[in-house]
């Protein structure tokens, strides 16, 4: 019980210097500093959720324009690495990868995007983004690589609450996933460079359960069946669709109709019996 209360009063005072820290770090949409500082990184990251991010101009690795309004209307999730990064960054690709295929298998390819995007504006060319591409092995569909030059970049990660201070290894940040809402408004943010396919495919199923659904829109109505239907099994590290859902509809209203039919049929015998006859 004590280890018990001193962790929740631990808990508390991070909790509580998280959103002073928070108060501070958004009261612009900068963050300049000589040294990385995780606690101000993580409440500036925090800041960011609810705010709108801009129509910023990307290239890809083809070096065709991209522009982010052309994501609005679906989720988007958005991944911040730098390509000369030999340690976080591939591996913060490498679980994104793994939490996009099980979203795509749950939710379907085409129900959000994702992106990467090069935030070193001098190294991080398409080229080299196609070929960090090619090396982390990513072939899944509606995924990005793209590249940007500085103003585009510094507006960007000030929109995303994203943090990164040159150091000897390249640069010090968080690793730090963004789901973004189809009105291109920051819905939530997943940290490090490790995390379950849940962290990623939660939040997305959530953010297409609040979208408006057209009751005579077929397509609209399958995919919210689906997403009810859809649960994580954690034996296979997979989402699967639940059909048990609807044998217990279907059991229930068997039962209903049988309990209908008994009822009827003893209100009519009822009926046909005389008062006080046999």
């Amino acid at each position: 019980m004590i280890v018990r209360f001193l962790t929740a009063v631990a808990f508390g005072i991070t909790l509580l210097v998280i959103k002073l820290s928070v108060s501070d770090a958004a009261v612009g949409q900068s963050y300049t500093t000589d040294a990385f500082d995780p606690v101000a990184a993580l409440a500036f990251s925090q800041g960011a959720i609810g705010r709108q991010i801009g129509d910023h101009h990307f290239l890809d690795r083809n070096r065709q324009s991209v522009r982010l309004a052309d994501f609005r209307g679906q989720p988007l999730v958005i991944s911040l690495i730098f390509t000369s990064c030999n340690h976080t960054c591939p591996l913060l690709t490498q679980h994104l990868a793994d939490a996009v295929e099980a979203a795509q298998d749950a939710l379907g390819n085409d129900s959000f995007q994702t992106v990467t995007i090069g935030f070193d504006p001098v190294a991080d060319t398409p080229e080299r983004l196609s070929d960090y591409a090619q090396t982390q092995g990513i072939e899944l569909p509606n995924w990005r690589f793209l590249s940007g030059d500085a103003e585009t970049l510094d507006a960007l990660i000030a929109d995303l609450g994203f943090i990164r201070v040159e150091s000897p290894r390249g640069f010090d940040h968080l690793a730090q996933t963004s789901l973004i809402d189809p009105a291109g408004k920051v819905y939530q943010q997943v940290y490090g460079d490790s995390f379950g396919v849940t962290a990623v495919v939660e939040p997305l199923k959530a953010i297409l359960f609040n979208k408006a659904v057209h009751p005579f829109d077929i397509t609209d109505i399958v995919q919210r069946v689906r997403l009810f239907c859809t649960f994580y099994d954690p034996k296979t590290e997979r989402y699967g669709f639940d059909y048990s859902i609807f044998i217990s509809i279907a059991v229930g209203l068997v039962t209903l109709l049988g309990l209908g039919a008994i009822l009827i049929s003893s209100w009519r015998r009822s009926r046909k019996t005389p008062l006080g006859g046999v």
